[in-house]
């Protein structure tokens, strides 16, 4: 399939009519839009199962606290029934169940969350399981207090211990900034009236927020679509429409933002994490100093990269200075048209098998099986997530497919994250978790078969300029935006430390730091002080940003080994994402000869975006 032929396929109408009737459940020149078959964790909240499995979890975890607390001092000194490997082997038990639980819960919510017995559910099972979790909490503490010497005995001597050795080294990275018992369970029980609640009042807030273009009604979804018109009246409107909304409630985000920086600053201090972004480092298994390499490299680039490129597109469309919603306009003569969901498929199932068959079976089991969520209608959630849900399950998929060429690329990034958790899987509940750095890579390697895929078909000049820009663009938007993101998060805890920030001064930290990333061919205009509001990373997952940046720059690096090796490539790296969360990113980097602590790691990657700039400027003189 040719670049052209993926975006002829359907035709063209109104944008805000079809979204809308997308929204309503029409929207057939999408085909028919998959929804996800959550009964293959439980067939509902109020089945038999269901009650039983929440039941058996707590009473398994007070017997397991029973059992264990206060003898794995001991335990470190035995083998089998009665060694360190069984406990943890007892808990990971524990943990699958707890986790299919919380999963069917949260993506129950996920689907509708304006729906109150959905809220309910979730908030109930959140409630439940941290109760739970209180009688387990004593274990990473109590593991952690076992002198090195008896633990390093333990992973000789207990074969099972050993199957849990990454695990559990893992854990005792985290020794230096554990609390005592009682004030850690106080922070876990808390949390559900704390950092939780303000993160379900923000999903709630922007799910039922509505902005009016045209007369119409639209979800923040379908709004933000909006701004990839071809029509800048329309661009204009959405982006107008997306500043008021989030205008009228800015004071409430204002809320939620000072509450949860300074909730992570209390943590931070009490846990002597000493920078801002520590907790996260040490959560995704990463040194400080790479990613300071990575956001100094990527800063350092903004002239060469985002400053660079939007100059040139600024030409492109007429203009001495673009303003902030024509930032994704699409480039001139570019096709403007619906993609049915059934040629997405098929165009991400081709470029995963021309890399590896294995790859692509795993992922036509998504569409097959119903493992993924794909209409937009109201209450679902905005973006796209892949959710791994436990090991004993399977993955789930969750796009707000719209037929644009970026929802292809979107469907590709989540199947390559839900191919990482397939894989992943053998690993068991407690090691198949990726650190967020690499958890990315999966993901953004999928869209690059993809894109590289339809690449190589595309012989137009005018095909292969449109294709190049788009990607550039979502490059930009991964590298580019995400440090971007990361430096205002920064500047946003920093300045939290003060004292509480008003909306005005969250507008300015946010203009300051787009007018750096972005250049001086785009116009920050009112209204787009605003923008911060509605990014859910900042809200869930404080600082997660940087995993983006550096899964994209990773992927380039490892692209190049792949374009450059004759064989033996695809073996490799099925076993880097069957690895799991059981090696550092320094061990699952070497067998591609990559380094992350080298500063010309990041130069490659970035080096790989310049050049696609290059190509698209060779294209513009020719």
């Amino acid at each position: 399939m040719t670049f052209a032929s993926l975006l002829s396929a359907g035709s063209g109408r109104s944008q805000v009519r079809a979204q809308a009737e997308q929204a309503a459940g029409g929207g057939a020149e999408l085909d028919d839009l998959p929804s996800w078959r959550l009964e293959d964790l439980y067939i509902s909240a109020s089945s038999e199962e269901f009650r039983v499995d929440l039941a058996k979890a707590e009473a398994d975890a007070i017997a397991f606290e029973a059992k264990w607390k206060g003898k794995l001092a001991e335990a470190a000194r035995r083998t089998g029934d009665e060694g360190i490997g069984a406990a943890v082997k007892e808990l990971e038990t524990l943990e699958e169940l707890m986790g299919r639980i919380a999963s069917f819960a949260g993506l129950t919510y996920f689907s509708d969350t304006s729906k109150p017995a959905n809220g309910k559910l979730y908030g109930d099972v959140q409630s439940k399981l941290t109760d739970i979790s209180a009688h387990l909490l004593f274990f990473s503490l109590e593991l952690n207090r076992v002198d090195d010497a008896a633990i390093d005995a333990a992973l000789e001597t207990d074969s099972l211990a050993a199957h849990y050795k990454p695990w559990i080294l893992d854990l005792r990275k985290d020794k230096p900034y554990q609390l005592d018992d009682r004030l850690e369970q106080l922070f876990l029980e808390k949390s559900m009236t704390g950092a939780a609640a303000f993160n379900r009042l923000f999903d709630e807030t922007v799910a039922s927020l509505t902005f009016s273009v045209d007369g119409e009604a639209l979800p923040i979804e379908m709004t933000l679509t909006l701004l990839q018109d071809p029509s800048p009246e329309q661009r204009k409107k959405a982006a107008m429409a997306l500043a008021e909304t989030f205008k009228a409630n800015i004071r409430t985000f204002a809320l939620i933002t000072n509450t949860l920086a300074k909730d992570k600053e209390i943590s931070d201090r009490w846990r002597g994490f000493q920078d801002i972004a520590d907790s996260r480092h040490l959560a995704n298994r990463v040194e400080r100093e790479v990613v300071d390499a990575l956001t100094a490299a990527v800063k350092s680039a903004y002239p060469r990269l985002s400053h660079r490129y939007y100059t040139m597109k600024a030409k492109w469309l007429g203009m001495e200075q673009m303003e902030f919603w024509d930032r994704n306009a699409p480039p001139p003569e570019t096709p403007n048209a619906v993609i049915p969901w059934d040629t997405a498929k098929d165009t991400v199932l081709s470029a995963y098998h021309d890399f590896a068959p294995e790859m692509a079976a795993i992922a036509r089991r998504f569409f097959d099986e119903r493992w993924i969520d794909a209409p937009v209608r109201p209450g679902k959630a905005p973006g796209a997530f892949a959710h791994p849900t436990v090991p004993s399950a399977h993955p789930y998929v969750l796009v707000n497919y719209m037929g644009k060429p970026r929802d292809v690329m979107t469907l590709a990034h989540e199947l390559g994250h839900g191919v990482h958790q397939v894989l992943a899987g053998a690993q068991g509940a407690l090691m198949a978790s990726t650190p967020l750095t690499l958890a990315e890579t999966a993901s953004v390697f999928g869209e690059m078969l993809t894109f590289r895929a339809l690449l190589d078909r595309t012989k137009d000049k005018r095909e292969r300029k449109a294709m190049l820009a788009q990607k550039v663009e979502d490059m930009i938007n991964t590298v580019v935006r995400q440090i971007a993101f990361y430096d205002f998060e920064r500047r946003v805890h920093t300045a939290r430390k003060q004292g509480e920030l008003t909306a005005d001064d969250l507008g300015e930290l946010w203009l300051s730091v787009q007018g750096e990333s972005l250049g001086p061919a785009i116009r920050l205009s009112g209204g787009y002080e605003t923008y911060w509001a509605y990014i859910p990373h900042f809200i869930h997952s404080p600082f997660y940003v940087y995993a983006y940046a550096f899964g994209d720059c990773l992927v380039n690096s490892l692209y190049a080994v792949y374009q450059s090796t004759e064989s033996g490539f695809q073996e490799k790296y099925f076993e880097m994402l069957k690895a799991g969360g059981t090696k550092h990113h320094s061990e699952l980097l070497a067998p591609f000869g990559l380094n992350a602590a080298d500063p010309s790691f990041w130069a490659q990657g970035l080096s790989m975006i310049e050049g696609l700039i290059d190509e698209l400027e060779a294209l513009d003189r020719a």
